[in-house]
């Protein structure tokens, strides 16, 4: 089989599991709901309220029907990509709150992944590059630690030092609520003001970007960090970076044109692998930092028993990290010519 004809059914493959991935999410989210204890009724009427009105609500909510049925009424909503409606936001639907709440989960998710790569990068790049110095094992402590350092605890300390101390950072929000949001084009201020010309606001912005996104995204580059040296040092010691250094080539251009390049194939891998990591991580640093995105929104509606919203942004968290786990296993395959199918 020719590669191109191998790639095209790798790719139909992979399109063709999709489905089935996403069911699985869309089930297991569903069922861990129903069995995780409390009562959406209480959270919306009260603990006081009488036991006829909460039958009553559990009856419209379709609460009071098996779960089986439950769960194929839910999948019949789904397939008219109907996310329901909220049970705590006045019968707004769960499209629109993803809507409203998704750009800033984004614009947080951007910076981190920029943060992430160029600080992991760098740092196992350095360390890879001098094996057995200081240097090296301060790249190897550094992703460690950073990997193990709870993500809560790491966002209360650096709003603590750099927020209450230094007074450096806002600590909580996305814009000073005294000042007018920039014009909306994209729900992303950082380039809503950019695109209408405003460079006080991209650094008003920027300014309150800056905290969240450094916490959540070195706390995520130990991962890239201990793939780049792993990878780099092992390539260092290849057979064409030898001829390449016969042949009186620097150093820093053998790293560089030749080591590096190669070695950051395996980093396109785990960028998928890590994206799943950042939206689970963006719940605790919204949380932490008043950050009003999606995965804070989720929060609310898990502390309200807010059954609809819950499973509308798993399932669309869900729907993104199958996306994207299919995008980059698409591009690794298309990169790396050693890949067979």
């Amino acid at each position: 089989m020719s590669r191109s004809k191998a790639l095209q059914y790798y790719i139909v493959s992979r399109l063709l599991l999709a489905p089935l991935q996403l069911l699985t999410i869309i089930t297991i989210v569903f069922l861990l709901l129903r069995a995780t204890p409390g009562d959406p009724a209480d959270a919306i009427l009260g603990g006081r309220a009488p036991e006829s009105a909460k039958e009553e609500l559990r009856k419209q909510l379709g609460l009071n029907l098996p779960i089986w049925l439950q769960y194929f009424l839910y999948l019949g909503r789904l397939l008219s990509l109907d996310l329901g409606t909220s049970l705590t936001s006045r019968g707004q639907k769960v499209g629109e709150i993803i809507g409203q709440y998704f750009p800033a989960t984004v614009e947080l998710a951007m910076g981190s992944m920029l943060v992430s790569l160029v600080v992991g990068i760098l740092v196992g790049t350095i360390s890879a590059s001098r094996p057995g110095t200081p240097l090296d094992l301060g790249g190897r402590l550094f992703g460690i630690i950073t990997y193990a350092l709870p993500m809560f605890w790491a966002g209360m300390l650096l709003q603590l030092v750099f927020s209450v101390q230094l007074r450096w950072f806002p600590n909580s929000n996305r814009f000073p609520p005294n000042l007018p949001i920039p014009k909306n084009i994209t729900g992303l201020y950082t380039i809503d003001s950019l695109l209408n010309g405003n460079l006080q606001q991209f650094l008003t912005a920027l300014h309150h970007l800056a905290l969240p996104s450094l916490t959540l995204g070195i706390l995520l580059s130990g991962i890239f960090e201990r793939i780049v040296r792993v990878n780099l040092k092992q390539t260092l010691k290849a057979d064409y970076v030898e001829a390449a250094r016969a042949r009186g080539i620097s150093e820093n251009k053998i790293l560089v044109s030749h080591a590096l390049k190669n070695a950051l194939i395996p980093v396109i891998t785990v960028l998928g692998l890590t994206f799943a990591s950042l939206l689970g991580g963006a719940i605790l640093t919204e949380v932490t930092f008043s950050w009003p995105g999606l995965a804070n929104r989720l929060y609310q509606a898990i502390a309200d028993r807010d059954y609809p919203t819950v499973q509308g942004i798993l399932v669309f968290f869900g729907a993104i990290v199958v996306t994207a786990s299919i995008l980059i296993d698409i591009l690794n395959a298309y990169v790396d010519p050693r890949i067979r199918y």
